[in-house]
């Protein structure tokens, strides 16, 4: 009994002198949830611009807006330069102006450290270790030109790296144990190579011309039915081979170079999470830079975590929790869905600040259980209530504990619509969802005036059968039975009133099979508004006009509403 007594007293002391656990990842159905504080969190966020956090008065300046424009969390840079800028003397002052600025403004702070790499290159590496570049050495081109990327070959380089990161995160944990005002940090930013696919110093071609590490070729068989198509395929080129070097196993092309880099990258990255998980354990993740507009690798930062080398991070750095995409090109909807895999959940840390981040948001969320999302530069964004960003901001956060309660159970899907990509067809219980966005109603005249069209995004929650959730910015809905979809007569065009357009009951009356079988109609379509625990509290009934005579539910473009909608069946 004396034995457990002191046991459990020394296990007292531990956890008291011991970071508190204020944020984790929590497994909800087929979802990952943040938690902060023990409840499922949602980042709406916005990431600072490379600068404007290396100024206490810009911080002191910018963080009050942050809270105007209804964010929840700002990412901002950490900077190895002005953090150590004589070596072995540090400063955190400005980490600390960060800390304090977000208690004092409502807003968790996500950290991004900038040390030996930032989009590639160690600009933000203090200049003692750029001049020392002997023992700091640089990466090299095929042709021996060196580049100004510290080479991850280099055991001094790490140490540097590693020794600074590790005194930074102890000042985190010790500042902000208590408050939980850090709830993740980021490794390094975009990091890859730039000008060639790999590193061709002395010490990376030894690493590629020596065989591929047990442990990759072992991951590589243990995963071989999940690998990324692209990945296998490289893979089975040469036959799928368990042993030789690099060029041998995977084929001598600089695909191959991006493949051995990822590896090596993600070697590195995964010391520096071991290093933050024994000083203060919150989630960890890094991010990346899209290998988009058909470049090949060298001509965008290769190696980092890519989607397509996604299985070679995951092996080299099992400590990183999520793999994030940095988006700034065409094809939203195409990427999300690459990172968003069964062992990655989707978190977009950058995004290209646009007033159609905010439908972008309700999208994510509903397709795709994200963990959240964060536009770049967010300073520069508005704070006028009526921005589309603030007021999809400020909805999302009230609809936020009924997204947490169904992330992972299969019953939200999202929506996202433009010009291009008008509407989307889903299949619920016994019932087919025809949703479009709002400008396929000719109602407005922005719909048919030549305006590009913003954005139209939305998620639909699933209640139970005949009940719905559709919440968003600039969507319609139609609901209709499976059967009842295959009888349908042509579409007749409808004005606004209802009724059938003139000559459009001659054309399209064409003899049809007896109708057999239930119709499916709108029972009743309510505004609500979402309580703090997830339940609804009544705002207004919308029919006649507003839901087209029973016909469809829409929220229109502009708006952000929650609808409560329940169907009934007849015949």
């Amino acid at each position: 009994m004396k034995n457990i007594l002191l046991t459990l007293i020394f296990s007292m002391a531990v956890l008291a002198q011991a970071p508190a656990q204020n944020s984790i990842l929590h497994r909800q159905g087929t979802a990952t949830q943040l938690m902060v504080d023990g409840k499922p969190f949602l980042i709406l966020g916005g990431e600072l611009g490379n600068s404007s956090a290396s100024c206490p008065e810009d911080i002191e300046r910018i963080f009050p807006k942050l809270e105007r424009m209804g964010l929840n969390t700002v990412l901002v840079p950490a900077y190895w330069d002005l953090t150590e800028p004589q070596k072995g003397k540090f400063d955190f002052s400005l980490t600390e102006k960060v800390i304090n600025q977000a208690r004092e403004n409502n807003l968790k702070v996500i950290f991004l450290w900038f040390g030996a790499w930032k989009n590639s290159m160690s600009c933000y590496a203090p200049l003692w270790f750029k001049e020392d570049y002997q023992k700091y050495p640089r990466s090299y081109t095929e042709n021996g030109k060196p580049l100004e990327i510290a080479s991850a070959f280099s055991e001094n380089v790490f140490q540097a790296d590693n020794h600074a990161f590790a005194e930074w995160m102890k000042f985190i944990a010790n500042h902000d144990k208590e408050e939980g005002t850090v709830i993740m940090i980021q490794i390094e930013n975009e990091i890859g190579m730039l000008e060639s696919a790999r590193d061709h110093s002395k010490a990376a071609n030894k690493a590629f011309n020596a065989p591929i590490p047990t442990e990759f070729i072992s991951y590589l068989q243990a995963n071989k039915e999940s690998l990324h198509p692209q990945m296998l395929k490289k893979w089975e080129s040469q036959g799928c081979k368990k042993d030789g070097n690099w060029a041998e196993v995977f084929g001598a092309d600089i695909y191959t170079d991006e493949i051995f880099m990822a590896y090596h990258y993600a070697k590195y990255v995964e010391r520096m999470a071991q290093t933050a998980r024994s000083i203060y354990d919150i989630p960890l993740y890094v991010n990346a830079a899209m290998n988009s507009r058909g470049r090949q690798p060298g001509e965008y930062p290769s190696a980092g975590p890519l989607a397509h080398l996604i299985d070679v991070w995951h092996c080299g750095a099992p400590s990183i929790d999520i793999l994030a995409p940095d988006l700034y090109d065409d094809g939203f909807t195409g990427w999300v869905s690459q990172y968003h895999r069964h062992n990655n959940p989707l978190f977009i840390p950058e995004i290209k600040l646009t007033e159609n981040d905010g439908v972008r948001a309700y999208y994510i969320f509903g397709e795709h259980d994200a963990i959240g999302i964060s536009p770049f530069s967010i300073e520069d964004g508005s704070d006028s209530p009526n921005s589309m960003l603030v007021a999809g901001y400020k909805h999302l956060k009230e609809l936020a504990p009924l997204i947490a309660r169904y992330q992972g159970k299969g019953a939200m899907k999202g929506l996202l619509f433009d010009q291009n990509n008008k509407e989307r067809i889903l299949e619920m219980d016994d019932l087919i969802l025809i949703c479009r966005h709002n400008f396929t109603l000719p109602w407005d005249p922005r719909a048919t005036d030549g305006s590009i069209w913003p954005e139209g995004g939305g998620l639909i929650i699933r209640l139970a059968k005949n009940e719905y959730i559709i919440a968003g910015n600039g969507i319609v809905v139609e609901f209709a039975k499976k059967t009842e979809k295959l009888q349908t007569e042509s579409p007749k065009a409808l004005g606004e009133d209802g009724f059938v357009q003139k000559g459009q009951q001659t054309k399209n009356s064409t003899k049809v099979q007896q109708w057999n079988g239930k119709r499916c109609g709108i029972g009743h379509v309510d505004e609500v508004k979402v309580n703090e625990d997830g339940s609804f509290s009544f705002v207004r009934r919308l029919n006649g006009d507003q839901d087209h005579q029973g016909r469809h539910v829409r929220i229109s473009v502009g708006d952000n509403k929650t609808l409560h909608v329940k169907l009934y069946e007849y015949k």
